[in-house]
């Protein structure tokens, strides 16, 4: 006589969906957070004063060119040239002021009609409760405006989750060299 097996369909499938939940559970692509679980308390406004120092020449450059188009040195806008750097960021505008930190990136000339820098860069602090902290630059510069205005698009450290704006203003350029120093008032939310 032909003995009939136990229905396992209906139980695979009910431990394959248990499963399922199980693991999609424990293995979210997304969920919501409050920022009170991350630690974070109430956001504040700070604000940033200093001044970054540029030096294109001598035997120390802080700002090197590395690429640049065909024609590039033939535009009048330096269209194609692309820098990167690694700047002090100073409490003064004297070269010789106490170091803040360290502006370092990339900023590349994009506009045929006009000077304009598309800054990719991290200010890195280096000083008192900001050390180790970073607030990161992307935008525009449209290097012969009074005053420039580039967004903060986000920081590490004491500046997580950092949203601001960063305004710039020409201190001092040596024509003859390229070397500049820029007044930087910085305005940004963090936790």
């Amino acid at each position: 006589m032909a003995k009939t097996l136990p229905n396992y369909k209906n139980t695979v499938f009910t431990l394959f969906i248990f499963s399922s939940l199980l693991e999609s559970q424990s293995h979210q692509f997304s969920r919501k957070l409050s920022p009170k679980s991350l630690g974070f308390k109430k956001q504040k406004l700070s604000h940033l004063h200093f001044y970054l120092q540029e030096t294109v020449t001598g035997n120390n450059p802080t700002a090197i060119r590395v690429a640049e188009a065909a024609t590039t040195n033939a535009s009048r806008t330096a269209f194609g040239a692309t820098v990167v750097i690694d700047d002090p960021l100073t409490m003064g505008p004297e070269p010789t002021s106490k170091i803040v930190g360290r502006a370092q990136g990339i900023y590349a000339f994009d506009s045929l009609s006009e000077s304009r820098l598309l800054m990719a860069l991290n200010y890195v602090f280096v000083e008192g409760k900001y050390n180790g902290s970073t607030l990161s630059i992307l935008g525009s510069n449209e290097v012969f405006s009074h005053v420039r205005e580039m967004p903060i698009v986000g920081g590490s450290g004491l500046f997580r989750f950092a949203r601001g704006y960063a305004l710039a203003k020409t201190h001092f350029f040596n024509l003859t060299n390229g070397d500049t120093i820029v007044e930087y008032n910085v305005y940004v939310i963090h936790y």
